[in-house]
């Protein structure tokens, strides 16, 4: 096993170090969020164009700066989701929040708010992002981790209100 951390880790520094898909897009046509993370200062800034009708990203970039974590997470997230359908990205999303163990608000059958343990998709690969699975050892890492995630997830929120609203 420690063969294997030791590659995860490998794979965390690469992306870290190495950045893919680091820049910015012009905005607009790309949609701009930033995210902060205030227990650590992590930031990032999410660049996401979207194809006419808001159903494929054509093109993600990611800016900001943190620990290592947040950074390869970010650099991770985009080859993950870059050409996807937002379909597709959305599970993405899900699936990483869930091999984080994340929770999300929800609805229960009698339309109470409740918190909901967000449940593993197997039928999403999701490749190098795996490297970041023994994050959940360490709670206060996991924001660092969904940092990325979670400012991807509000720019294709704000463009499907947007989009609705016209």
């Amino acid at each position: 096993m420690a063969g294997l951390e030791d590659l995860y880790r490998e794979i965390i520094l690469d992306h870290y170090r190495n950045p893919r898909n680091r820049g910015e897009l012009p905005v607009p046509p790309a949609r701009r969020v930033e995210g902060f993370n205030p227990l650590c200062g992590d930031e990032v800034i999410v660049y996401v164009d979207l194809d006419a009708g808001v159903a494929t990203v054509t093109d993600v970039k990611i800016a900001g700066q943190g620990c290592s974590i947040s950074q390869s997470s970010a650099s991770m997230m985009t080859g993950a989701v870059k050409g996807r359908s937002v379909e597709q990205v959305r599970e993405v999303i899900r699936a990483f929040k869930a091999m984080m163990s994340i929770h999300e608000r929800g609805l229960d059958g009698d339309g109470k708010e409740v918190e909901q343990a967000v449940l593993p998709d197997p039928s999403v690969a999701l490749g190098d992002l795996e490297a970041l699975r023994g994050v959940v050892k360490f709670p206060v890492r996991i924001k660092c981790a969904t940092l990325s995630w979670n400012t991807l997830a509000q720019a294709l929120d704000d463009a499907a209100a947007e989009a609705e609203a016209r």
